[in-house]
């Protein structure tokens, strides 16, 4: 169907926009049903990495243009009407599209919709997603696909970061994990990867046929997608998790803040109006590390640190944290937070006092975190006042 449709539904826009009709009929000649056939569509943001497939264009062509085994992939999307960055991968998949290497290999369906998206969806082999990692939000259209027994290619972020830790033999995935800070050299990267497991994993297991013509091994991957992976992605789930995670808590909450006409909601504004009032007039009187945080952490020794407050008569409102953030590829990353105990008190002057040992080795840095705290707020943003020390 989606073969029929393409053929049937594009030959007149394409005809009509690019102008050779000759170049048209090879196009609409070289589509093949029985290629390995890998589709990628959705919107034209920058961060879902269109581009990433033609990093490596020699590489990409001999993939493609192997008789034996078969590959092309269908591209489709818009971009929006300000995202001329978007409307540049669209523009450079049209031109590496017509390069004669890829004429009929690499197709770009224009005018995408929902009947666009729909053939997509059901008719490819493999569902494709390159995005940015951690930018993904969702990613719905591989859901779809998934529902419809294609396969998903994606970097671990959004929902296959999920999905494919359901069962690992029912697609495929790149690391969630970044390697360069640097984005081009990320790229270059995981299309390397993309290309090597093209190459060397998914092309073999899909012509890996048997006498009756598919490969069976393929099918099994298949059977799990749909078995293993789908039922987890139902709006009846989506559904349920809004209820069980966000409406339910949220009505509860609610029915505690307006009981009493209002008596814990006036409560809260009160406490917050007071800690606000008094915020300013904190003082970090003294901060003693008995012992060196960094050379102890590599022998697993234990380290105290006493840092005394005047807390400007918030002593029963404040709390006080050791935070660790261990160094890894240049960058920081939050290990662990501990908290202060109380060690003594006199009128406003409060003594908190923290004693621990970092267990794992590392380049680690560490700061002491101050902020209000109230076991009736939902969360600790809820009033995100917050003192570094």
């Amino acid at each position: 169907k989606f073969i029929n449709f393409v053929r049937r539904d594009f030959k007149e826009k394409w005809l009509a926009n690019q102008g050779d009709p000759s170049a048209v009929i090879k196009i609409l000649e070289k589509i093949n049903p029985n290629a390995l056939i890998i589709g990628f569509a959705r919107r034209f943001a920058t961060y879902k990495r269109a581009h990433l497939l033609f990093t490596d264009l020699d590489r990409l062509a001999r993939i493609v243009n192997n008789e034996q085994f078969p590959v092309q992939f269908v591209f489709s999307g818009k971009a929006h009407p300000a995202d001329g960055a978007g409307q540049g991968l669209i523009k450079r998949i049209m031109e590496v599209s017509h390069m004669p290497q890829f004429q009929g290999k690499i197709i770009f369906l224009e005018d995408y919709n929902m009947i666009v998206a729909k053939r997509l969806v059901t008719g490819v082999d493999i569902w494709l997603n390159t995005p940015t990692r951690p930018l993904e939000a969702s990613g719905t259209s591989g859901e779809k696909a998934e529902m419809n027994g294609v396969l998903n290619f994606s970097v671990l972020d959004g929902w296959w970061y999920e999905g494919y830790r359901l069962d690992e033999k029912a697609g495929w995935a790149l690391t969630e994990k970044r390697t360069f800070t640097d984005q081009a050299q990320q790229d270059k990267l995981d299309a390397a990867t993309i290309y090597s497991m093209l190459e060397n994993e998914i092309i073999p297991l899909y012509f890996a046929k048997n006498s009756k013509g598919y490969s069976p091994e393929w099918i099994q991957y298949i059977k799990r997608s749909i078995g293993h992976i789908a039922p987890q992605y139902t709006m009846q789930r989506m559904i349920e998790d809004y209820i069980d995670r966000f409406y339910t808590p949220e009505s509860k909450r609610f029915a505690a803040l307006s009981a009493d006409n209002n008596k814990l909601a006036k409560e809260i504004a009160a406490w917050k109006q007071k800690v606000a009032a008094a915020w300013d007039g904190i003082k970090v009187l003294d901060v003693h590390t008995k012992e060196d945080i960094h050379q102890n952490n590599t022998t697993g020794q234990p380290f105290t640190s006493v840092i005394k407050i005047d807390t400007n008569g918030l002593a029963d409102d404040l709390a006080l944290e050791l935070v660790v953030d261990k160094m890894e590829n240049n960058t920081e990353k939050r290990w662990v937070k501990i908290p202060f105990k109380v060690v003594s008190r006199e009128g406003n002057i409060v003594t908190y006092e923290v004693s621990d040992k970092l267990r794992d080795p590392g380049v680690f840095r560490y700061s002491y975190r101050l902020y209000p705290c109230n076991p009736n707020l939902p969360h600790r943003q809820d009033f995100a006042y917050v003192r570094w020390i």
